[in-house]
């Protein structure tokens, strides 16, 4: 299978495996950017792809940038559909400003496919032993 992409920028990086059996591919910083502890950053990629028909690409934290330095990715689903720049949204949830260099990893992409629901509405659902537990209903 292929993954199509197009270079916004010249200058960006083409998603890449940082070893043959990864699951996700790593998406890189076009520019520097400063997060601060709480906020939201908008982080552009430079580049646009053209993901296959019945496939989704899902954007994941970085494990080494989660559990470092308390960065979370947002906003991580790209569509078949979409062909627009790859903007990777992230939020500073440590206690110091973080520093993207131009270059460097910002999330990571799984290509996965997916399932198309019909959508019926009902007036009753089935019974199941949870029903409507949830949040905590199974203890501790």
């Amino acid at each position: 299978m292929q993954l199509k992409i197009k270079r916004i920028d010249p200058e960006a990086k083409l998603p890449k495996y940082a070893h043959s059996y990864d699951a996700g591919m790593d998406l890189f910083a076009l520019e520097q950017v400063k997060v601060k502890p709480g906020e939201i950053a908008k982080i552009r990629s430079g580049i646009a792809m053209e993901i296959s028909e019945g496939y989704v690409g899902l954007c994941w934290d970085k494990s080494g940038l989660s559990m470092n330095n308390g960065i979370k990715v947002l906003a991580g689903v790209i569509d078949a559909g979409f062909r627009g720049e790859v903007i990777m949204g992230v939020i500073n949830l440590g206690k110091e400003e973080y520093v993207f260099e131009k270059g460097h990893k910002v999330t990571q992409m799984l290509i996965q496919p997916i399932e198309i629901m019909d959508i019926i509405e009902v007036e009753e659902l089935s019974d199941t032993t949870r029903g409507e537990g949830g949040f905590g209903s199974t203890g501790k």
